[in-house]
């Protein structure tokens, strides 16, 4: 997946059948379903895959706890498919996650339990595990750091866990394997219209400096918290559809946490659940849900949030973490629907929309990761009855994602990149100083960094330490630490000079700011 090939393909004098504006798990998702119903497709993405809400998850591939509690029962039902599948789809990224609701009444493990098992026959034939109650004793055993006062056992459950930006990653693979053109750092500027009808792009290629008019029978706005910008740019007096919410998470050393099985905290302040994850030999910590104003490419948390994760994560705990424990915190936005009943985001649907514009334009938002295959399928039927192309049916349900491989031992430290991960032992092999570690507490080797310029299209630093290597969200100091070495890495094999290489490093090292406590 090379970019320069990728942009020749924009110099072809052509109508696309579908040109998509983003590149997070719903773009992306839509690039699959369209090129392997065989339409003709082009993805322009302003940054860098998955660089906004799509890396920014829990990490988590569930069909959502909380909107059991709150009745939404085709949504739940709906996601336990997605669920299954794409455990089934890409097993190299996804697995399957033990999770325990301690109880500390003597009520909540029968209340939380009967919710649970209705979760399990909700899946169907794709569930994953059978939810079990515990004794006190069973809980302390699995989950050592738990508040052992008043404890009178809890509920076991799986759900599903995986790297959200990596399968991002794969994805865009997936796409370009099956006829798709996908692009980062492309902007589109304007929509272009023939009898008051969408009839493609403008567009500015960020890295280059060129400008395009590109041609459509459908265009796709899946931008995400985004959207409202490009719906503008069809009617300026739109007053939008979407009410973002923020996110908060933060990342813990393992110590504090010494468990591989998750920690789910049923009810908090806000009515949200909060969760902590083991994720890349760390634990995820989160979220929460605070409606913001601003729409930022780097949203950044507020105090208040991080305080509540605190609060809430410490009194499940024998010990309590402090803010200086931290290791990294990142902060995304959900494009959740606007209602006009309600000030509250937490109790927002989480369902997809899509709307059609009198001129054409069909807009994609809200969903979640778990669903964006069927999120996608949606989207693209949609488009095609507005591009009156012909009616294809989709076939994404048992499409593998690139990459696809099973039976390699969890502790492989290139496990996640499945079958491509031959590939990179490969150019360690050829190259001993390839086979280096970037930093000793991490398993990530130099070798990965040539793999995701040559095949990633990692375009910048931020994509690298954020996005193909995820050290950002690891451990913020870390990757600072590191980023001089990367970028020089980056800028011999791409054959930048050295004002590039410490424009860079300046950059990555403001955005990461942003992910200290």
């Amino acid at each position: 997946m090379r970019r320069e090939e990728m942009t020749a393909r924009l110099r072809e004098d052509k109508i696309w059948d579908l040109i998509v504006i983003g590149g997070g798990a719903t773009g992306l998702g839509i690039a699959i379903d369209a090129a392997t119903r065989g339409y003709s497709i082009l993805l322009l993405e302003k940054y860098d895959f998955a660089k906004g809400t799509s890396s920014r998850s829990t990490k988590l591939v569930h069909g959502g706890v909380r909107y059991l509690a709150q009745g939404n029962i085709k949504l739940v039902r709906e996601a336990l498919r997605e669920r299954g599948l794409l455990l089934k789809n890409a097993p190299h990224l996804t697995r399957k996650q033990a999770f325990i609701v301690p109880s500390y009444r003597w009520w909540e493990k029968w209340y939380y339990g009967t919710g649970l098992k209705l979760y399990d026959l909700l899946s169907g034939k794709l569930g994953i595990g059978k939810t079990e109650i515990l004794s006190a004793a069973t809980v302390l055993q699995r989950l050592p750091v738990a508040e052992k006062k008043g404890l009178s056992g809890g509920v076991g459950y799986y759900d599903g866990q995986f790297d959200d930006a990596r399968l991002a990653i794969n994805m865009a693979q997936t796409a370009v394997e099956h006829g798709a053109v996908v692009i980062n750092y492309v902007s589109v500027t304007g929509l272009l219209q023939e009898n008051k009808k969408i009839s493609g792009v403008e567009a500015v290629d960020i890295l280059e400096g060129r400008s395009y008019k590109l041609r459509a029978k459908a265009v796709i706005n899946a931008t995400g918290v985004f959207v409202d910008n490009v719906i503008r740019m069809e009617d300026a007096q739109s007053p939008g559809m979407v009410a973002p919410s923020q996110g908060v998470h933060i990342v813990l050393d393992k110590k504090f946490f010494p468990s591989d099985t998750a920690l789910m905290i049923p009810k908090t302040a806000d009515g949200r659940v909060l969760f902590a994850v083991p994720w890349h030999n760390r634990v995820v910590v989160g979220t929460t849900d605070t409606p913001v104003d601003q729409i930022l490419p780097e949203p950044l948390p507020f105090l208040e949030e991080i305080s509540f994760i605190i609060y809430h994560f410490n009194k499940y705990l024998s010990s309590d973490i402090r803010e200086s424990d931290i290791r990294s915190i990142f902060t995304g936005l959900r494009p959740l629907v606007k209602s006009s009943n309600t000030g509250n985001t937490s109790i927002l649907s989480r369902d997809h929309t899509i709307v059609v514009s009198g001129g054409g334009l069909v807009t994609i938002t809200g969903g979640k990761w778990t669903t964006y295959r069927k999120m996608a399928r949606d989207a693209v039927d949609n488009a095609a009855f507005v591009g009156k192309l012909d009616i294809k049916q989709c076939i994404t349900d048992k499409l593998k994602i690139h990459g696809w491989q099973t039976g390699t031992a969890e502790d492989d430290p290139l496990h996640d990149y499945g079958a491509d991960a031959e590939h990179i032992y490969n150019l360690a092999k050829a190259d001993p100083e390839l086979a280096e570690k970037l930093h000793p507490d991490f398993p990530f080797i130099r070798a990965e960094v040539l793999w995701a310029i040559r095949e990633e299209m990692a375009m910048t630093l931020e994509d690298m330490l954020a996005r193909r290597l995820r050290l950002l969200f690891l451990d913020t100091r870390i990757a600072m630490e590191v980023a001089p070495v990367v970028a020089h890495l980056m800028a011999t094999e791409m054959g930048k000079d050295k004002d590039w290489e410490d424009l860079q490093v300046e950059n990555f090292m403001q955005t990461a700011h942003g992910y200290l406590p």
